[in-house]
């Protein structure tokens, strides 16, 4: 006799508890055997059950992540060299690479162009405010 299948909601919850493993541990060396023994899945059910819910595998996803969290970082003014290890990779080129290909910029412009936005903002705060708020506040001459 064959057992019943698990209801679709259990096997959700699964995988959102995969995809919340990876955004708490994004900057540690996790693996795809890691990732899928969260879910307990294997890891080849893993990664076609993850892509069909996601849009996209866990490792195309993780990298996501931590490019996303790098450009925060970098946001804020931590150097590059910081930004690549703590989001977790361990090679500053290949981080340079990823970063360039998913933004468009290397992470040295990225923080170039974060830190010159900043002083044009401190230059000119006004400039960077919805005229109507500015209005409203009092904040423009009449």
């Amino acid at each position: 006799m064959k057992g019943q299948p698990y209801p679709r909601m259990y096997l959700y919850r699964r995988l959102v508890q995969a995809k919340l493993f990876i955004d708490t541990h994004y900057a540690e060396p996790i693996d795809l055997g890691a990732i899928a023994d969260e879910a307990f899945f294997s890891k080849f059910h893993f990664i076609k059950q993850f892509k069909s819910i996601y849009r996209q595998t866990p490792h195309q996803y993780l990298i996501s992540l931590r490019i996303e969290k790098a450009r925060l970082l970098l946001k804020a003014g931590l150097p590059v060299s910081d930004v690549c290890y703590r989001v977790g990779f361990e090679s500053l080129p290949s981080f340079s690479g990823l970063f360039k290909r998913m933004t468009g910029m290397t992470p040295s412009a990225y923080l170039a162009e974060q830190q010159d936005l900043k002083a044009q903002i401190a230059a000119a705060p006004l400039t960077y405010i919805p005229g109507c708020f500015a209005h409203k506040n009092g904040w423009l001459k009449k």
